[in-house]
C-alpha cells in the first residue's frame, strides 16, 4: 500500500483507471480465494452473530453522516455517499448507491477520493491501536469488520495482526458488505429512484468456497494452496488502490467533505471500540 501511494502522489501510474478496475475484480476474487481458508460452520456462526451488530453499525454511520454533512455545509450528495462508504464497504457502497441521488461526477471523485484516503490509514493505523489497547485477535477482527472502510483494508489489518483477526475480519466484513442491497433498496424507496441493483455475487462464491473446504477436508493442502494465492491477491490489490492515488484528486477533495469523513469515522470507530471492550459487541 505505501509504495503504491508513493507510486501514486508521484505521478509514475500511467494506468488509475485499468488499476482501479482491475483492483475491484483482483479483490474478488481474492476474497473467494481466503473462502478456501474457512468453514461454512465458521462462517455461519459467524454471521448469525454479527448481523445485527452490522445493521445498527450501518444505520448509526448513515444517520450521523448526514446530521454531521448538514451541520458542516457539506452538501447533501457528497455527505450521503461518503456515509454509505464509512458504514458499509467504501467505494462499492457508493458506487452502489451513486446512481440512485443522481449523484455529479464530481460529488461522486470527491466521496471516493475522501472514502480513499480514510481507507488507506485504517489500514496502518489500526493494528498499532489495537495492540496499544490490549485487543484481542477476535476482538480486533471484529472492530476491524465494523470501522474500517474497504474490505481490502479490513483483511491487510486483519493479516498483520494475526490470522484469527483475519478470518473474523474477513467473515464479518462480508456479512457488512451484504447490507449494499438493503440499503440501495431503501434509499430508491426514500427517494423515489428507479435503479437496477447490482448484486454482490461474490460474496456467494465465498460461501461456495467455505463449504468445499469443510466437504472435502482431504485436499487441505490444495485449499492451502488456493488460500495463500488468495492472500497474494490481496497484496497486490492493495498495491494498485494505492497506486490510484493522484494529487488532483486531493485537492478535489475540499477541506469539508474531507473532516466530515474524518469526525463521521472517528465516531464509529470510538462506538465500536468501546463496546467491544466492554463486551456489549462479542462473538
Amino acid at each position: 500500500m505505501a509504495l503504491g501511494l508513493a507510486i501514486g502522489l508521484i505521478g509514475l501510474n500511467p494506468w488509475p483507471k485499468q488499476s482501479f478496475s482491475i483492483s475491484k475484480t483482483l479483490l474478488k476474487i481474492s476474497v473467494v480465494g481466503l473462502g478456501f481458508g474457512m468453514t461454512s460452520a465458521t462462517v455461519l456462526q459467524t454471521g448469525r452473530v454479527t448481523f445485527v451488530y452490522t445493521g445498527l453499525g450501518i444505520l448509526l454511520a448513515v444517520t450521523a453522516g448526514v446530521v454531521l454533512g448538514r451541520l458542516m455545509a457539506v452538501p447533501f450528495n457528497s455527505a450521503f455517499l461518503i456515509s454509505a462508504g464509512t458504514a458499509i464497504c467504501g467505494a462499492s457502497a457508493i458506487a452502489a448507491v451513486c446512481p440512485i441521488i443522481d449523484a455529479r461526477e464530481e460529488e461522486t471523485a470527491v466521496s471516493f477520493s475522501t472514502v480513499f484516503v480514510l481507507n488507506s490509514i485504517g489500514l496502518l493505523i489500526f493494528p498499532l491501536i489495537g495492540a496499544a489497547v490490549g485487543l484481542s485477535q477476535t476482538q480486533f477482527g471484529l472492530w476491524a469488520a465494523l470501522a474500517i472502510h474497504d474490505t481490502s483494508s479490513v483483511v491487510g489489518a486483519g493479516m498483520r495482526y494475526g490470522p484469527l483477526a483475519l478470518t473474523i475480519g474477513a467473515t464479518v466484513k462480508l456479512v457488512r458488505s451484504l447490507w449494499i442491497v438493503p440499503m440501495v433498496v431503501a434509499s430508491a424507496f426514500a427517494l423515489r429512484s428507479r435503479v437496477k441493483i447490482v448484486w454482490p455475487w461474490f460474496i456467494l462464491f465465498f460461501a461456495v468456497a467455505t463449504w468445499i473446504n469443510g466437504a472435502f477436508p482431504q485436499e487441505k493442502a490444495l485449499w492451502g494452496g488456493i488460500t495463500n494465492v488468495g492472500r497474494i491477491g490481496f497484496t497486490i490489490t492493495l498495491f494498485l488502490i494505492g497506486s490510484q492515488l493522484r494529487r488532483p484528486a486531493l485537492a478535489k477533495i475540499g477541506w469539508r467533505p474531507l473532516v466530515m469523513g474524518v469526525l463521521l469515522w472517528i465516531l464509529i470507530a470510538s462506538v465500536t471500540l468501546t463496546c467491544i471492550r466492554r463486551g456489549w459487541i462479542s462473538l
